[in-house]
């Protein structure tokens, strides 16, 4: 990490390099598996205390956050997970952290992957519980085929992974929405739920099912703006799609704001800064894991763009829609219609990804839209007819224009059961 034969920068360890000794569990991390920022100034980062990849992976450390000040730099918490907040199989795969009245009202919420759960950890309480008896957290077992980079895989075991949280609400408590990996569907609950410890074992019909996105619509990481909108990766379409939450949750509301077949091939995460700046990893996991990258060419991107440039002209752009009468929506501009949603599957399953190699020296680079005029590759700029990336001049919205909700509203998208959270928050939305 401290030394670069290719001329890459350094990379610098946070917040040292004593604090990142593998197997030193009480002082250090030992795998950051994933971070989140939250509004307090701090830093959770979380532990799974695993070292190696696949047969060769041992657990030294028990699952544990750390959490950071980001002002000092310094370490202020470390919680290690109970042991029956996990189980044999458990892997966990992502973290959600919502602030409530104050920050000591903190909860971070964690998805069991592997073990099929979600736990809760309250900071006020410096304790933590699990749900686990829902089949919500499972996979589907008819989306467990992946089409990645001209790679066909199964990971049909791969359960829930992707969160996001949205702004509160009026009842002051925030939506979870999430999905497993091995699925199509996105699922909502109200943390009113989760931050109850007594709801473990009594809250199954709190749980909403929203519908499938289409087709080759796998998601491993969602995030969603103080403005509703949801931004979700698309890791078999190279791509990320859009949904804003105050729409039903229907293939015809979903858009997509970027597709790279080069540069995002797997968009493993995606998040939105303070400033509305949406910010995207890519790094080929599956080509690493499952065939063998070309060490060569750039395997790792960072890319970032204003969250309303993205948004502009999909049916995600809350700018451009008329609200008429109840249950009732039309667009100002309409988008340019497509004869498919979601791409279709991939016939075949090449061995070996061949992705094209650009010489450094042929990239054509253009103004950033911030104004330290640093360069940005092409698919971040703004094309013709609000469309962005290198395809053709209608860009790449794949929905027709939407005219009328379905009269029968809810319940033509939400599996409602007797979650009357998710009812009171429909009608207060679309009154």
């Amino acid at each position: 990490m401290d030394h670069s034969v290719t001329g890459s920068p350094e990379l610098i360890p946070y917040p040292d390099w004593r604090a990142n000794t593998a197997g030193d569990c009480a002082n250090s991390i030992t795998t950051a598996y994933r971070i989140k920022a939250d509004e307090c100034g701090r830093l959770w980062v979380l532990d799974t205390g695993t070292v190696g990849i696949g047969n060769t992976t041992t657990n030294p450390c028990p699952y544990a956050v750390n959490v950071f000040d980001l002002t000092t730099d310094t370490r202020i918490r470390r919680y290690e997970l109970r042991s029956e907040d996990t189980n044999a199989n458990t892997f966990i795969a992502n973290i959600a952290v919502d602030i409530g009245k104050n920050c000591d009202d903190a909860f971070a919420y964690f998805s069991d992957e592997l073990g099929y759960g979600l736990i809760v950890y309250s900071w006020e309480q410096n304790k933590s519980w699990r749900f686990s008896g829902h089949s919500y957290f499972f996979p589907d077992p008819l989306r467990g085929d992946f089409n990645v980079a001209g790679l066909n895989f199964q990971w049909g075991e791969e359960g829930i992974f992707g969160m996001a949280l949205t702004p509160p609400k009026s009842d002051g408590y925030r939506t979870l929405y999430f999905s497993p990996l091995a699925s199509h569907r996105q699922f909502a609950v109200s943390t009113r739920i989760l931050r109850d410890e007594s709801r473990v074992e009594d809250s199954y019909h709190d749980f909403v099912a929203l519908d499938e996105r289409g087709a080759n619509a796998h998601t491993t990481s969602r995030v969603i703006s103080e403005e509703g909108v949801e931004l979700f990766n698309l890791i078999d379409q190279n791509a990320v799609g859009c949904w804003h939450s105050s729409m039903p949750y229907s293939p015809q509301f979903h858009g997509i704001v970027d597709r790279d077949d080069v540069g995002l091939v797997f968009p493993s995460d995606v998040k939105i800064d303070e400033n509305n700046n949406v910010w995207v990893l890519s790094d080929r996991m599956p080509v690493f894991l499952l065939s063998e990258l070309d060490y060569d060419d750039i395997n790792f991107r960072i890319y970032t763009a204003p969250l309303n440039t993205l948004i502009e002209g999909t049916v995600c752009d809350q700018r451009s829609v008329v609200f008429g009468p109840p249950n009732t929506v039309a667009l100002q501009k309409p988008v340019a219609p497509y004869s498919r949603q979601y791409l279709p599957p991939i016939s075949h399953a090449p061995g070996n990804i061949h992705l094209p190699v650009v010489p450094h020296h042929q990239q054509t680079f253009v103004t950033r839209y911030t104004s330290n005029n640093i360069n940005t590759p092409k698919n971040f700029v703004l094309q013709q007819q609000n469309a962005l990336g290198l395809e053709s001049a209608g860009g790449p919205h794949l929905f027709p224009p939407i005219v009328t909700q379905p009269p029968d509203g809810l319940k033509n998208y939400a599996t409602i059961r007797n979650s009357g959270w998710w009812r009171q928050s429909q009608q207060q939305q679309h009154h």
